[in-house]
């Protein structure tokens, strides 16, 4: 028996990428009780800074992607429904971690 396993090419570098992109977002959106501040505080980026890359490298490749729609894409809804739904009002604590460890 041989084993069937590939090497990395180019070509599925780039889809292995783009289904961890997939699967990142479908985490997220499992798991709407992490709010974006939380993840700012912890790992220093949220749902909308992917946002913002998405729009950003769509851009580098002269794809025209505005904000709402990067974010409509990482939310998997309206940004405005999405926040309604479930964001939250950020506690004190929150914010004075997010102060502390954001000072740029």
């Amino acid at each position: 028996m041989t084993d069937c396993k590939k090497e990395p090419t180019n070509d599925n570098i780039t889809d292995i990428e783009a289904a961890v992109f997939r699967r990142l977002l479908k985490h997220l959106d499992e798991r709407k009780d992490a709010q974006n501040i939380d993840l700012m505080n912890l790992a220093g980026f949220c749902r909308n800074c992917l946002s913002k890359w998405y729009m950003a490298e769509s851009e580098a490749r002269g794809v025209d992607v505005d904000y709402d729609a990067a974010r409509e894409r990482v939310y998997g809804e309206p940004y405005a429904d999405w926040k309604e739904k479930y964001q939250k009002e950020a506690t004190t604590d929150q914010l004075e971690k997010f102060k502390n460890s954001h000072k740029h």
